[in-house]
């Protein structure tokens, strides 16, 4: 008894110490900030060097490091920003679906989807569906930051449990599995751009057969993965760390409208003959078009904007 009692006493110690270092660490933004001067800094020493290495897509020619901190790289650094962002390969797509992701977030059809979700699930099932909705609000981007984490803590309020556990579960779910999906989402044309934008530079054959949803089964596993991990650590770590809760707050539950409801429904709706529409793209006077791939692939890049432009009808 005393032997479990000396694990568990060493376990919440080092759980102690991981959250004394978390706590300490900076804001994003500065660590970003950090970064960058980091990679100046780099850049000048190694090339004092004369570093080089060879040109993957010039084949006996090298490429040479430039110190970013000499004049003429601090002025490539102001003259290619420009550049530098309109050449980014994911752009052009991510744009795409983001302008169709704020029209979804505006009229409220994620927001009423995930709260509707959460609240259809079984109390013994709780903490598994609020981190499955988590997981899957990377679909909308960062609305599952606004949305869940205080949703989170008034489910766990009304149901008794601790609230603060709630809105950690959520928060973690959003976080932890932020490019975990079982469908596309806005992250992955922009990470599947950047990979197919290096892989080019080595093989340009290989990365014109690239596609958007290379990683889509593995996104899909790690959805499962990553609920199922998130769950455990919540019930069997987080929550009893925090003991049971003693507040006077116990939650209020704001059920679906039902214009809320009548909305979605318009939505799915709206989604089943768009996307009925567009499988017709397929075929081409009843014969299978050429370009059948590259059509289904864009079908799934465009699902979204489509949802939310019809989401407007509520």
């Amino acid at each position: 008894m005393a032997e479990n009692v000396k694990k568990s006493g060493l376990f919440q110690r080092f759980l102690d110490m991981i959250e004394r270092v978390g706590n300490k660490l900076p804001h994003p933004v500065n660590l970003f900030a950090l970064l960058a001067g980091l990679v100046l800094i780099a850049s000048a020493i190694v090339a004092s060097f004369g570093v080089s290495v060879d040109d993957p897509t010039n084949p006996g020619e090298t490429v040479e490091v430039q110190n970013l901190l000499s004049g003429e790289g601090i002025s490539y650094i102001f003259t290619s920003m420009v550049d530098n962002f309109i050449g980014f390969a994911p752009l052009g797509v991510v744009l795409a679906t983001m302008l169709g992701i704020g029209v979804c977030e505006r009229s409220g059809l994620i927001g009423a989807g995930l709260r509707g979700f959460v609240l259809s699930i079984p109390n013994r099932l709780i903490t598994a569906g609020l981190v499955f909705a988590a997981v899957m609000s990377s679909v909308a981007s960062d609305a599952g930051y606004v949305v869940l984490p205080p949703l989170g803590a008034v489910i766990y309020a009304a149901l008794g449990r601790h609230p603060i556990a709630g809105l950690a579960t959520a928060f973690a779910g959003v976080s932890g599995g932020f490019s975990a999906n079982l469908m596309l989402s806005a992250t992955d044309p922009m990470l599947g751009g950047m990979t197919m934008q290096a892989a080019s530079t080595i093989d340009p054959a290989y990365a014109d057969q690239m596609n958007h949803a290379m990683n889509w089964w593995f996104i899909i596993a790690s959805t499962f993965l990553v609920t199922f991990v998130i769950t455990l650590v919540s019930e069997k770590i987080v929550e009893p760390r925090l003991g049971s809760y003693k507040g006077n707050y116990t939650g209020d539950l704001d059920k679906l409208k039902p214009v809320e409801k009548k909305g979605l429904l318009y939505a799915i709706i709206s989604f089943v003959i768009s996307a009925g529409l567009m499988s017709l793209l397929v075929f081409q006077n009843g014969d299978r078009c050429e370009e059948t791939e590259k059509i289904l692939l864009l079908s799934l890049h465009l699902w979204i904007p489509l949802l939310s432009l019809f989401s407007c009808c509520f």
